[in-house]
């Protein structure tokens, strides 16, 4: 390990947090890595966020935005992640609530329906079956999953 002062460290971790948002704990983390002791380590964060390099509440609407877009994770799975990111539900509870409802079931629906065309199953049950665990453990609500495949099975026989 190489020898750091605390300057040092403020400034390579400022630098980290310019480049994309970061949480309190994932700072901490690679400070600790880096071999900071806890003390300096208050000082650093205390520092990163009077200057606004870290934001919890900032960081929760990037992350929960940038999951449920690009790596299509249900509500669940996000607050499990954020959890796993020490990040207290008061914090992100409210951050869920930005989610633009329609947005969130087309994805949804477009994973339902991309799902669908490679799920094997006898018959409509078995296929709905899987069709929700699969949903499930992409994080999703029941009630949302039950709305997406009800909606989705309709649209079929409009076809």
């Amino acid at each position: 390990m190489i020898e750091m002062t605390e300057k040092e460290a403020l400034n390579r971790v400022a630098a980290y947090c310019a480049t994309a948002e970061h949480c309190r704990a994932e700072i901490v983390e690679k400070l600790q890595r880096w071999g900071i002791d806890y003390s300096t380590i208050d000082r650093v964060l205390q520092r990163l966020e009077e200057e606004k390099y870290i934001d919890e509440e900032r960081f929760c609407r990037a992350f929960i935005r940038d999951k449920y877009r690009f790596a299509k994770w249900g509500r669940r799975k996000i607050g499990q992640a954020l959890q796993l990111k020490k990040i207290s539900f008061a914090v992100y509870s409210s951050c869920f609530d930005e989610i633009d409802e329609a947005e969130y079931l087309s994805i949804l629906r477009d994973l339902l329906a991309s799902k669908r065309k490679s799920v094997r199953a006898e018959n409509e049950f078995e296929l709905n079956g899987k069709l929700i665990r699969f949903a499930l453990s992409r994080g999703f609500e029941m009630s949302d999953i039950r709305h997406c495949i009800d909606v989705s099975d309709e649209n079929e026989y409009l076809e």
